[in-house]
């Protein structure tokens, strides 16, 4: 036999033993039905643009090391949320999609309807996530931002709230009009992050419509008069706004600010930290009402039949209450849990000690008391940045 035909019998002997499996146990079809779970185990490629994973990992690990006949590994990577349509969409557009399950907030959410990037899980696999039954009233109502395509994972009411080291600031502002006097009276002392950039200052931004009584809380453009005037007012007595969150809390800590906006989990798991002292106090404003916020699982358009099955049924453990508990963490996005019933009591040690110790027995009562509004969504808060940047303090942000 010659060295040609040796080679082709070779080749045919090959193709007649099977081509060799998808990569991560796939099956190659992303279209069609989902099977109740993967055939074998699969792969899973999660990539988080929300730190959402700091509450959610636990509950990840402990499902794939349970169901090892369906997940026999994962691999986490992070990313920013301008970064996330990009990502996909390049995958997309090269017919290979290696990102599985994206973690991600209203931002990349939002945008990624828009770009036509998630698969539709609902109504379609509804009856396989029983948990979504179960949400609090809140997170039902940022569940519905996100349509037919994301699953609401983890949820909590933010803020705006003010966070002051009472020995700085014995007499704290008590509404927005007292803030303001405080800023005149003390420049420099009043600081929030570029909204853009932060959580604290989207949600202060977002809170003031409220506080302001302007004419639509969820139109920038034509609606907040009153907000827009009192920004600009406020403006005159900020030395600089921080890029970041976390420098506004450093900032608070040394003394070069005094009055800082924050929400439940920026005042809590910062003081866990040690970056802000304990006995840093926050307080509402007249009128407050709640802006929240929450984290959403999403599949790209393209992922494995064999994975979504697994996926979905990460998702339907994710949301029982043993599962959910983990959301507390150590208040970084306190509550967390998006589910009812899911007390305290349940939460590993290492949570209660931490909330125990740092949080605060009247968070359960605002939280209670206070309307919850959800906050704008995309093109909305695209609109307000931009305004923020160029009319506002875009020249004053900290480099």
């Amino acid at each position: 036999m010659s060295k040609k035909a040796a080679a082709l019998a070779l080749t045919l002997l090959i193709a007649a033993c099977g081509a060799p499996d998808k990569p991560g146990g796939s099956s190659g079809k992303t279209d069609g039905p989902v099977p109740e779970k993967p055939g074998k185990a699969v792969t899973i490629n999660i990539l988080d643009v929300a730190g959402d994973l700091q509450l959610t990992q636990g509950m990840i690990d402990e499902f794939v090391g349970k169901n090892g006949d369906q997940i026999g590994k994962v691999t986490y990577s992070k990313a920013t949320a301008p970064e996330l349509v990009g990502k996909v969409k390049a995958q997309q557009a090269a017919g290979r999609v290696d990102i599985d399950l994206v973690l991600t907030g209203v931002d990349g959410l939002a945008a990624g309807i828009d770009q036509g990037l998630w698969t539709p899980l609902l109504p379609t696999y509804a009856s396989r996530l029983p948990g979504m039954s179960d949400y609090l009233p809140g997170a039902a109502a940022m569940q519905k931002l996100a349509g037919d395509f994301g699953v609401t994972v983890t949820y909590y009411p933010s803020g705006p709230l003010i966070e002051y080291l009472p020995a700085k600031v014995a007499t704290p502002p008590k509404s927005a009009e007292e803030l303001l006097a405080f800023a005149k009276a003390n420049p420099g002392a009043v600081q929030y992050a570029r909204p853009a950039n932060s959580g604290p200052g989207r949600t202060f931004l977002m809170g003031l419509p409220y506080l302001l009584g302007d004419s639509d809380p969820k139109d920038p453009v034509n609606g907040w008069a009153k907000t827009w005037a009192y920004l600009a007012e406020l403006n005159k007595y900020v030395t600089l706004y921080p890029s970041t969150t976390s420098e506004t809390m450093k900032n608070l800590a040394n003394g070069s600010a005094k009055v800082i906006a924050s929400t439940t989990g920026w005042d809590i798991n910062p003081r866990v930290l040690g970056t802000v002292p304990k006995e840093a106090a926050v307080g509402t404003l007249q009128g407050f009402h709640w802006v929240t916020d929450a984290h959403y699982a999403v599949i790209p358009k393209g992922v494995d039949v064999e994975k979504q099955a697994a996926v979905l049924n990460l998702l339907k453990d994710m949301l029982t209450p043993a599962q959910q508990a983990k959301a507390y963490d150590k208040g970084y996005f306190y509550p967390g849990p998006a589910i009812k019933d899911v007390p305290l009591s349940m939460a590993p040690q290492e949570s209660q000690q931490a909330i125990g110790e740092y949080g605060r027995p009247e968070y359960e009562q605002l939280i209670a008391s206070n309307p919850l509004e959800v906050p704008l969504d995309a093109k909305a808060l695209v609109a307000a940045f931009d305004k923020w940047d160029r009319e506002i303090g875009g020249a004053k942000v900290k480099k």
